[in-house]
């Protein structure tokens, strides 16, 4: 018995446990999604460093402190932040379009995955340009953050609806949908990151490293884009919330693909 025992033992160590799935699709979309997870977490780790650590300490700082702390994280800060968010969002793209593609396949029509990805792209790069000028700082009633605030969510509410109008339909999954919205929300926090957040960053540490080093007043300009900036990043920590819970609800919360068709 003893013998018996050592010898079963011994043949379930040696054999595998571990079984890879075949077929070039689901290694390109484990690989996708590995890498996604990655760069998602550096980015959107740093955008809630930013929002919740980063801007409340600098503003405890002195000056002259600021001065010398700022350009230096920052530097490092932003080259991780934007090279972050585009892999994640590039990759997510990726993924996206292959859910699309086998659902595509499943209704007999693989042209409709190009349709439905472009229509996806379409709504959301007109969202931000909706929503681009509503963050930038100016004078009278859109002045007001929450009023801003309250029209950006409306953008953003409605864009998430069209999507859904669009591509809800019988083959549509619940991946599909939700990571229709999850990604559009994605893509806007891409865009912010790249077109206002690190063009403005990039100046405020050019600047403040010429103040520090060369002695040279900063621009008349410097807080209003600081105040550009930070709202902006603001709009992606927000946006993030509901971004991250979409992502997760396209595998393990299956409430979008009873929507009428």
């Amino acid at each position: 018995m003893h013998v018996f025992l050592r010898d079963t033992l011994a043949i379930n160590l040696l054999q595998p446990h571990i079984s890879f799935p075949q077929g070039p699709i689901a290694n390109e979309e484990i690989g996708l999604r590995w890498i996604h997870f990655i760069s998602g977490i550096i980015w959107i780790g740093l955008l809630y460093f930013f929002n919740l650590v980063g801007f409340p300490t600098m503003k405890q700082l002195d000056a002259s402190v600021r001065g010398k702390v700022f350009p230096v994280m920052m530097s490092r800060a932003m080259w991780w932040f934007r090279w972050s968010a585009l892999v994640a969002v590039l990759v997510g793209m990726r993924y996206f379009f292959i859910l699309l593609a086998a659902s595509a396949q499943n209704a007999g029509n693989p042209s409709l995955a190009v349709k439905s990805f472009l229509w996806w792209l379409v709504v959301w790069l007109v969202a931000y340009a909706l929503i681009y000028p509503l963050q930038m700082p100016v004078k009278g009633a859109l002045g007001n953050g929450w009023i801003r605030s309250l029209a950006i969510a409306i953008v953003v509410i409605a864009a998430s609806w069209i999507i859904l109008e669009i591509n809800s339909t019988a083959q549509a999954s619940n991946a599909d949908l939700s990571i229709s919205i999850g990604g559009g929300l994605g893509l806007l926090m891409l865009l912010n990151t790249w077109g206002v957040v690190w063009r403005v960053q990039k100046r405020l540490i050019e600047w403040t490293s010429a103040a520090v080093e060369q002695g040279k007043p900063m621009p008349a300009e410097a807080d209003g884009m600081a105040r550009w900036a930070f709202f902006a990043s603001r709009v992606g920590f927000w946006l993030s919330f509901p971004m991250l819970f979409f992502m997760a609800a396209a595998e393990h919360y299956p409430f979008l693909s009873s929507l009428p068709k």
